[in-house]
């Protein structure tokens, strides 16, 4: 079939501008890190590989130690940097864990002693006869020991009362030693914490006496205070406290659990009150939710003991 001249110079145009596109293309990749040698198949990226690339500040980029674990985006910079761990990150420092929820108090009053009834039987308290602006908290048994207890009583300064039972105490002695050295005072809660009223007399013997013994051996003073489990009481009760060597008996007039406050009189608590919670496991929320109702009221925290007459 016979060309024309002109069909020729256009077909020979044509291949010389899809060479010129080839060449344009292929120094295009080169100067972008695009072109493949060889035919071999494009390269995939490192993370979609899995594959860690080493920071360049000398940082371990993944304290899993999962080496497959990717590098994040920006490996070097301050943008790209790993999370640290949990256990990486910095504690608060001693003493201001919880200084947003716990109020502030001054030092209590020098205590004006309280004078006890003379008799074979010990007086029984569910506030303290005071005119000063004082409430008195009050913690029970021991089942529960909450790591927190110890920061509480060191950050807030106040003092507070145990009624430890000896059951409830004896897997773990030392968790109330710190409490004792942070400031609170340890009383007598019986052996096994039984209803007391109604038992005879030496059943109660036992479970008080043995309890302010077994006390005084493992903190070094024998309680002069106790109370009765459930605050069940009866005249053997409070005859056997004194026969024990104990000087008063405890009631009290609040009751906190679970953050909350109830009281059997209005709604605030009155100077002399004694609050009564327990080692539980939302002891943070009650001790802070007792000390709110303290400061509420314009009282400060004050020992039991340093209202009973000096031995």
């Amino acid at each position: 079939m016979h060309v024309s001249a002109r069909a020729r110079r256009i077909t020979a145009m044509i291949g010389a501008c899809v060479a010129l596109a080839v060449v344009v293309a292929a120094c295009d990749d080169k100067a972008s890190g695009r072109g493949q040698s060889n035919g071999a198949a494009p390269a995939v990226s490192a993370s979609a590989h899995g594959a860690v690339t080493p920071s360049t500040d000398g940082a371990n980029p993944d304290d899993s130690g999962d080496p497959g674990s990717p590098q994040p985006s920006g490996a070097g910079s301050s943008a790209g940097k790993p999370t640290p761990s949990k256990s990486s990150t910095s504690a608060p420092p001693p003493g201001n864990t919880y200084a947003g929820r716990l109020p502030k108090f001054g030092q209590p009053p020098v205590p004006h002693r309280i004078n006890l009834p003379e008799g074979a039987s010990d007086p029984y308290y569910a506030r303290i006869p005071t005119d000063q602006p004082v409430a008195f908290l009050t913690i029970d048994d021991g089942w529960i020991k909450r790591p927190e207890a110890l920061e509480l009583l060191r950050e807030s300064g106040v003092k507070v009362t145990l009624f430890l039972t000896i059951n409830a105490i004896k897997d773990n002695p030392g968790y109330f030693k710190q409490l004792r050295d942070a400031g609170a005072d340890i009383e007598a809660h019986t052996l096994t914490h039984p209803n007391l009223k109604g038992k005879s007399y030496d059943f109660q013997k036992r479970e008080i006496c043995g309890s302010a013994d077994q006390l005084g051996t493992l903190y070094g003073k024998r309680p002069t205070l106790f109370r009765p489990p459930f605050g069940d009481k009866d005249a053997t009760t409070l005859k056997v406290a004194h026969d024990c060597g104990l000087r008063a008996g405890f009631f009290w007039k609040e009751t906190v659990d679970k953050g909350i406050v109830r009281y059997q009189e209005g709604h605030a608590i009155q100077k002399g009150d004694i609050i009564l919670m327990h080692f539980r496991d939302r002891f943070v929320d009650d001790f802070i939710a007792a000390l709110q109702a303290i400061s509420a009221a314009g009282l400060t925290p004050a020992l039991l003991a340093d209202y009973m007459p000096a031995a």
